[in-house]
């Protein structure tokens, strides 16, 4: 569905006697097409990470910014990206398990934040 033209495809177009604005255009429609694959997936990820912070609320509870503080802690002391910390969350929905390592940490983060919220 998503097509990402690469530089090799585009070089062939730079070689066939084109003139320098041709080259100019097909550099620009590969960059073009890299953003727009780039927006496509911070639109997915952006999607799962609401889902996980709306389960992160529920599951706390806390609000909304509490919620994406957990995910970031969780992320950070994972050193997992914060959309593959979220898709796991979201995928316990479904019945997956979360990875060991993401469990620890989620426990550990729920545990500072009642911690700070006591204080």
């Amino acid at each position: 569905m998503h097509q990402v033209t690469t530089h090799r495809e585009v070089q062939p177009l730079s070689t066939a006697g084109t003139s320098t604005g041709d080259d100019a255009l097909a550099v620009e429609v590969l960059q073009l097409r890299a953003k727009n694959e780039q927006l496509s997936q911070a639109l997915v990820s952006r999607s799962v990470i609401d889902q996980a912070r709306g389960m992160a609320m529920v599951l706390a509870p806390c609000s909304s910014e509490r919620a994406w503080d957990l995910l970031v802690d969780v992320s950070q002391h994972c050193n997992v990206r914060l959309r593959d910390v979220a898709a796991a969350l979201v995928e316990t929905a479904k019945g997956q398990e979360l990875p060991e390592a993401i469990r620890r940490e989620w426990r550990r983060a729920l545990r500072r934040l009642h911690a700070a919220e006591r204080r």
